[in-house]
This record gives structure tokens, C-alpha cells and sequence, in this order.
């Protein structure tokens, strides 16, 4: 597979505005369906007479299926080709959506929701690889800002969409909403296969099966792939501190009224997807993607900090929320330029699908230690432990060769 090359015209544009809508579109579906679940804890809690614990383990389940599971997916992408890995993950997921709706045990909803885990390995070796293949590298940072985008607006409005279809119909047709969304972005795929299709890697000699995983997998395992794991999995952390646990910290730390502690949030949430969208003209403008992002964490480290300590004017703390919002989202396009400065050509569904899984791993990790913390009275550290991983994250990030040399080459 070859990478894909500068053509102007507005015939190479209008492709790829379609290419980019399309895999935009299934990367809303992916963060719709992450958010299905919690809004709808109550409904669910009620109907089967379970605990937040035993819901919490449908969470568990997609989680940890998923960061086993999207290595090998990424795998097949490279193999089978992304548009049908991509099409197939759309379909596992709503079809388990589909069948918790309708099947009555709780047990069986933990079942599905693993089967949605296995669904989800697939979008970021998948979207990444069409991406990488399509996109000029003239337009790719923006590209990216705009998949990155695209998801963080499936997860903005799946709440009080799943919310309103509960209240006028049920929780089971809020759950048949995710099927039905999977179901028209599949086939708004398969009709535009043309479009989308990248080619299976072929090899120029046909080596030995063993012999050509133990070669992917020395690739996964080089220092360079194995730090941006590292790197996506700290950044994992730092947005499971902030997004999840800060406006409880401001209430225990400052007695901050919920109503300003949520406002921050939503400051820090909405600049994030601003951010995302700055960071595609920033990152399509240079090639020091490193220190765009390591700039980026240093603003969200210096800005977090303080909070720890200080009890600042409602609208100072906002202030401060959002700038570390539009700072950690500016240097996600970089993030994703300099994974894709890493990989060799053929290796994307494989190299994507290896370093995401630090999404997974660090979304398993988040809740249990800063969860830990709240529980023993530490909230202080949410903002210091969040502003110490943008420390480690630019560590990680510079701690190995410079350069744009491709594993591989």
C-alpha cells in the first residue's frame, strides 16, 4: 500500500471532503456508542433491580475486550482491507445494541456490551488507516482535526438525545437508537465503497505467516511505537482526571457550587473541541508536531496546577478550565501526525490500532486510581496528579531520537 500523494483540483478535494465525512461519520457512531450506557444507568438500574457496580461492569467488559482485542484488529485492517473492517465493526455494534435492547436479563446486557468492545477495536486502525491512504499529505493534519472533532460531537450529543428518546419511548429504543445509527453510517459505507476502499498490504515476496507476524509485531514493539502507546495512554489519564473527576474535586476542595463546577467543565469540554479544530490549521502549517504538543501540555500543567491550591472568582476558574480545554485539544492533530511520521507505508490500521489501545488501557486505569483518590479525601491531587501526567506525557514525548525516520526504513 502506498501512501497517498499531493494532487490538486477540485475534483482530489471533493473526494476527499467525502472521505473525511464518511470516516467522520463513523468516528461520531464509535463516541455515540462509548456514552450509550451512563445516561441511561437509572433506567437500566430500575428495570433489573442491579447495583452501579454491576453496571459498571458492562463498562469493564467493552473496556477490556476492547484494549485485548484492537492490536489484532488493526492487524486485519492491514490484511483485509479498512472499508471492510470498518463496515463489520459498525454491524457488531449495532447489532449487540440491538439485541440488549430486546433480550430481558441483565446479564446478557454485560454479554453484549464485551461484543460492542469487539466492535470498537475497530475505528481507529480502521478510520486511521482510509485516512492516511486518501487524504494528501498536504490536507492530513486538518483531516485529522476533523475525525478527532467528529467523535467529540457524537460523545457531546449522545446524552441528551439517549435522555429524550427515554423519556418519549423507553431506554430499550435508546439503545435501539445506537443500532439504527449503526446501521445507516454501514451503509452509507458500503454505497460509497469506492471511495473508501484501501487495499490489503501486499507484500513484494510472499513471506511465512509466522514469520510475517513476529515482523509486525517487532514493529509494534520498537521504542518509538511503544513510547506513543505510552504517550496515548498518559493523555488518557489526564483527560479521565479533568473530564471525569473535576467537578467533584471543586466541591470538596473549594465547596464550589455545582452549578459553577459544571460550567467550568462545560468550558473545558467545548474549548477541547475548538482546540481540536486549531490544532489541524496548527499542525498543517509545521512539522514540529513535538513541540506543539509538548507546548500544549505545558499550558494545561500550568494552568491545572494552581486550581489545586487556589479557591479562584468563578469566572477566572472557567477561564482557566478552558484554556486547559483548548490546549488539550490543539495538540491531538499533532499527537496523531507524529504517530503517523512513525509508521511505514502499509502499517496503519496496525500502528494505530497498537498505540489507541492506550485509550483503553488508560481508560481502565483512570477511574480506579482517581477514584482512589476521591474516596480517601486527596481531591487536591486530581489537578496535580492530571498536571504531573502532562509532565510524564512530554517526557514520554521527548524522551526518545528526533526526527521524522519511519520504523521500518
Amino acid at each position: 500500500m502506498t501512501q497517498a500523494v499531493d494532487v490538486s483540483g477540485a475534483t482530489r478535494q471533493g473526494s476527499e471532503g467525502r472521505v473525511i465525512g464518511l470516516v467522520g461519520a463513523a468516528h461520531f457512531a464509535s463516541h455515540y456508542f462509548i456514552l450509550l450506557l451512563p445516561p441511561l444507568f437509572p433506567f437500566l438500574r430500575a428495570e433489573y433491580g442491579v447495583s452501579y457496580t454491576d453496571l459498571g461492569l458492562a463498562l469493564a467488559a467493552f473496556n477490556i475486550v476492547s484494549a485485548v482485542f484492537q492490536t489484532p484488529a488493526g492487524l486485519f485492517t492491514d490484511r483485509i482491507g479498512a472499508h471492510t473492517i470498518l463496515v463489520a465493526g459498525l454491524l457488531c455494534s449495532g447489532l449487540s445494541f440491538g439485541l440488549a435492547a430486546i433480550v430481558p436479563w441483565f446479564w446478557f446486557v454485560v454479554v453484549m456490551f464485551g461484543v460492542a468492545g469487539l466492535g470498537n477495536t475497530v475505528y481507529h486502525p480502521a478510520d486511521y488507516a482510509i485516512l492516511s491512504h486518501h487524504i494528501s499529505t498536504r490536507r492530513i493534519g486538518a483531516a485529522y482535526s476533523i475525525h478527532t472533532f467528529a467523535g467529540m460531537l457524537g460523545a457531546a450529543v449522545a446524552p441528551g438525545t439517549l435522555l429524550l428518546i427515554e423519556h418519549w419511548l423507553g431506554w430499550r429504543y435508546a439503545f435501539g437508537s445506537a443500532s439504527l445509527l449503526s446501521a445507516v453510517v454501514a451503509a452509507a459505507l458500503i454505497l460509497q465503497r469506492k471511495v473508501l476502499v484501501v487495499s490489503p498490504e501486499r507484500p513484494v515476496h510472499v513471506a511465512r505467516p509466522g514469520r510475517a507476524i513476529r515482523s509486525k509485531w517487532r514493529l509494534l514493539m520498537s521504542p518509538p511505537l511503544v513510547r506513543n502507546l505510552l504517550l496515548f495512554v498518559t493523555l488518557a489519564l489526564i483527560s479521565g482526571g479533568l473530564q471525569n473527576y473535576s467537578v467533584v474535586a471543586l466541591v470538596a476542595v473549594h465547596a464550589t457550587t455545582l452549578p459553577v463546577a459544571s460550567a467550568a467543565l462545560t468550558g473545558y469540554l467545548l474549548l477541547t473541541a475548538l482546540g481540536v479544530l486549531l490544532g489541524g490549521l496548527v499542525a498543517a502549517r509545521t512539522s514540529s508536531h513535538d513541540t506543539v504538543a509538548a507546548v500544549g501540555l505545558v499550558v494545561v500543567a500550568a494552568v491545572v496546577s494552581p486550581i489545586a491550591f487556589a479557591d479562584p472568582h468563578p469566572t477566572i476558574l472557567i477561564a482557566l478550565m478552558a484554556i486547559a480545554g483548548l490546549f488539550s485539544g490543539l495538540i491531538m492533530p499533532s499527537r496523531d501526525m507524529i504517530v503517523r511520521a512513525q509508521t511505514p507505508p502499509g502499517a496503519f490500521g496496525t500502528v494505530f490500532g497498537f498505540v489507541t489501545t492506550g485509550f483503553n488501557i488508560g481508560g481502565i486505569v483512570a477511574p480506579l486510581l482517581f477514584g482512589w483518590i476521591m474516596d480517601h479525601g486527596y481531591a487536591r491531587a486530581i489537578f496535580l496528579l492530571s498536571a504531573g501526567f502532562c509532565l510524564l506525557s512530554i517526557g514520554v514525548l521527548l524522551g526518545g531520537p528526533r526526527g521524522k525516520r519511519r520504523v521500518g526504513e
